[in-house]
């Protein structure tokens, strides 16, 4: 009986233990690694060592029972109890070994949280102190990131509660904070020049934009002057709008030069790309006039040399349809477009013809000429 006793034992205690190796590597990994799922796949072998456990104590208890009576159990009995728990045990091990590497990572993660915690929590309040004492510290984007560390250190304290996972997480997004805060106080330096630089080059920019609107007025007296009326109905709010680019520009520039001499070049950089934007919606809305009147002027002097382009790109389609069989699918459909060609060109007369309708509908022929090309090339494909 004590042999059986100390048979049954023996394999128990090995059993158990190696369960609870396993078991506590699981543990880890659901609260490092979740999305492994790893408890899942864990419930299977646990519940097998459950049941050799449960039938190991009624079986304990049985001898018991057996030693006050004077009984005995069958060794059997006893051998296949035995067996049972040696089986549960090597479904641990299998189970441990298909997994090993994972497990130990988790267990060396699970216990390495509290030296992070205490490595992050000491870094984050070392560069909140260096923020604290920095000339730079009243910068905005140093005030951000102290703000959001001081969150950081608050948000770790109450994870640290919530289990090894949460603590993990809200210590890795401390650390990403502390190095934010980090590198505003080492770009912080800087910023004086920049915004300097900025400033001088954006006003620059400012004279040189207000050049160009000059231009503007007398574009649009020439085109009105030169050319159909419907030519540059659509520009007609471009030497408004301009203007207004302009000075919104010349506000905010003056507002950054305030910012510099207050010591504020981050808000001094900021108004500068808020100018620099105004700018060049000014510069496009004069460009878009002057680059219409010298478009116009151009084509009124060779006014077929446009549809010979397309014309040409319409043959070269034509033949690339021929060359791949493809005639029956677009041989209409580029003929269609021959003769929509000719139309355009057709209405081009009278004293004062609308060139800018005939650059616009040249324009459309040729892009869906481009288009029909690149659909017969996906087909040759």
């Amino acid at each position: 009986m004590q042999q059986a006793r100390t048979a049954l034992t023996a394999a128990f205690l090995d059993m158990d233990t190696r369960q609870s190796i396993a078991e506590n590597a699981v543990a880890a990994s659901a609260q490092v690694f979740p999305e492994r799922g790893m408890a899942a796949q864990w419930d299977r072998v646990r519940a097998r060592c459950y049941d050799a456990a449960g039938s190991y104590l009624a079986l304990n208890e049985r001898l018991d029972q057996a030693e006050r009576d004077g009984g005995s159990i069958p060794q059997a009995e006893i051998d296949g109890q035995i067996r049972k728990l040696a089986d549960a045990a090597r479904g641990v091990d299998e189970f441990y070994r298909g997994n090993q590497g994972h497990l130990e990572h988790a267990v060396a993660v699970y216990g390495s949280v509290p030296q992070l915690v205490a490595q992050v929590r000491s870094a984050a309040q070392r560069v909140r102190q260096a923020a604290d004492d920095s000339p730079f510290s009243g910068y905005p984007s140093v005030l951000l990131s102290k703000a959001a560390v001081d969150e950081g250190l608050v948000t770790l304290e109450a994870a640290i509660g919530a289990g090894v996972g949460a603590t993990r997480e809200a210590a890795t997004e401390l650390e990403n904070r502390s190095r934010t805060l980090s590198r505003a106080l080492e770009d912080a330096p800087g910023k004086q020049h920049s915004a300097t630089t900025a400033l001088a080059s954006a006003g620059t920019r400012l004279a040189a934009a207000q050049h160009r609107t000059e231009r503007l007025a007398p574009a649009l007296s020439s085109l009105l002057r030169e050319f159909n009326a419907a030519s540059s109905a659509d520009l007609a709010n471009n030497e408004r709008q301009a203007h207004r680019a302009i000075d919104a520009a010349a506000a905010d520039l003056s507002r950054a030069r305030a910012a510099l001499q207050n010591n504020d070049p981050e808000q001094t950089l900021e108004l500068t790309t808020s100018a620099r934007g105004h700018l060049a919606s000014a510069e496009e809305q004069a460009d878009a006039v002057t680059d219409r009147l010298a478009l116009l002027r151009e084509v009124r002097e060779k006014p077929q040399e446009k549809a010979k382009t397309v014309r040409f790109k319409l043959r070269d389609a034509q033949m690339l349809a021929v060359n791949n069989g493809l005639v029956p699918q677009w041989g209409s459909v580029l003929d269609a477009q021959s003769e929509r060609l000719d139309r355009v060109v057709a209405g081009l007369t009278g004293p004062h013809p609308d060139y800018w309708a005939y650059i616009s509908e040249l324009d459309a022929v040729s892009a869906f000429i481009a288009g029909v090309v690149e659909r017969m090339r996906s087909t040759d494909r």
